[in-house]
């Protein structure tokens, strides 16, 4: 991104034929302009099956991602957001790490109103971790449903 106050807005993946990115860093997210921009609305991604590695040992972590955004003047081209979270199943990182890094860049990038992102990890070593991360208070009056995905409970 050229202008760090201005996503770019020439889609490079919708409706084009797009190879998975080898890396988190290497992956363009796309923007466009939001149809409702003065409108106060809520946009829920929900990744039930996010892969990454863990940097020690090298072996795949799961989690089911959930990104709640209030958009401002861009939203982020879906295409373009499952190549980025794929991007990650080559990627060594520790699931706060993971979490934040994705929630931060899309933050940054897309300049939303607000934005949050929940990572509910499955348990490696007997520990589940669920790692939270918001950009602020949300915007009074925004409509903020559970993110609907329960605390591991095992066979309970």
């Amino acid at each position: 991104m050229s202008d760090s106050s201005h996503p770019p807005l020439a889609p490079k993946h919708l409706g084009r034929s797009s190879d998975l990115p080898a890396s988190p860093e290497a992956a363009v997210l796309d923007y466009v302009p939001n149809p409702r921009a003065s409108e106060l609305y809520l946009v829920r991604f929900a990744a039930p099956e996010f892969t990454s590695l863990c940097p020690v040992t090298g072996q795949p972590d799961f989690a089911h991602l959930v990104i709640d955004y209030a958009p401002g003047e861009t939203i982020v081209e879906s295409k373009s957001l499952k190549l980025f979270l794929a991007s990650f199943r080559n990627h060594a990182g520790f699931h706060e790490d993971c979490t934040v890094g994705i929630g931060r860049r899309l933050f940054d990038e897309m300049q939303p109103r607000w934005l949050r992102i929940g990572g509910y990890w499955y348990p490696r070593g007997g520990i589940p971790i669920d790692v939270f991360w918001q950009s602020g208070a949300p915007p009074e009056a925004l409509w903020l449903p559970d993110q609907g995905v329960a605390s591991y409970r095992g066979r309970g």
